[in-house]
């Protein structure tokens, strides 16, 4: 039997690749046999990130895309699948945030988070799935929600209400879009350490944090390759509408 997690000359779309999760998630999925198409804005970074999947044996090519203008998107999905043909997996990843307390918050900030997180995810999975559907060939859709679309923190009040949103329109998409094979699940991370986030979590204030997970430490990166795994190859074929979440066990943690 041939092995239900791989994803041998799978076609994967993942957005926001020119960096952070995206980054990695494209490094991951081209190192199991998949062929990856990277989206973003910045076509350098995306390069970059292009060359570093070729430098590891990895097949992969780039296509600029701004998940929040729909245009966009159909002519990145055009020179997607003339490069690669049929989308079959979507990882929806393209994201940003605004710290600012919610009385601060301008029209602007939450209108830039609001229309990449929740707008972006939407118009990117339906663009994605009407494809899938008019090929008849279903399809895997991953879209990154975030532990602060189950439960909130201070400060990120617009990117904690569109993952929230993330997490209920994943859930509406795969009671519709279970007729046509394709499974819509959310991968929900926690906090994971990065190079962007390091000087936080060795602040006072960062360590307060980590110390309210259960597990007393942050998550690595390579922990979320199971999971994604998982919902994107055909060892999840009977999820959909799932929520994972790997976060160390911070949701279940006490208030």
């Amino acid at each position: 039997m041939t092995d239900p997690f791989s994803l041998d000359d799978k076609h994967v779309l993942v957005t926001g690749g020119s960096s952070g999760l995206g980054r990695y998630f494209a490094a991951f999925l081209a190192s199991r046999g998949a062929r990856v198409t990277v989206a973003a804005r910045r076509a350098e970074a995306l390069a970059k990130t292009v060359e570093e999947i070729g430098a590891a044996k990895g097949t992969a090519h780039s296509v600029v895309m701004d998940v929040t203008a729909l245009e966009s998107i159909e002519s990145g999905l055009e020179s997607a699948q003339a490069k690669f043909g049929p989308i079959e997996v979507l990882v929806n990843n393209a994201g940003v945030t605004q710290a600012k307390p919610a009385l601060d918050q301008a029209e602007k900030d939450w209108d830039k988070v609001i229309d990449t997180n929740l707008k972006g995810v939407w118009l990117t999975a339906q663009a994605t799935g009407r494809r899938m559907a008019a090929a008849k060939t279903g399809g895997s859709i991953v879209n990154i929600a975030s532990i602060l679309g189950l439960r909130v923190a201070g400060a990120v009040a617009p990117y904690a209400i569109s993952k929230a949103g993330v997490v209920q329109m994943t859930k509406a998409l795969a009671l519709e879009w279970a007729r046509h094979g394709i499974r819509v699940n959310a991968l929900a991370p926690g906090y994971f350490e990065t190079e962007l986030n390091d000087e936080f979590f060795n602040s006072d204030a960062g360590k307060a944090l980590v110390k309210r997970v259960p597990q007393r430490r942050l998550g690595e990166l390579r922990e979320l390759e199971g999971p994604l795994l998982l919902l994107a190859s055909r060892a999840g074929s009977y999820m959909t509408g799932s929520v994972v979440v790997v976060d160390g066990g911070h949701l279940v943690s006490s208030l």
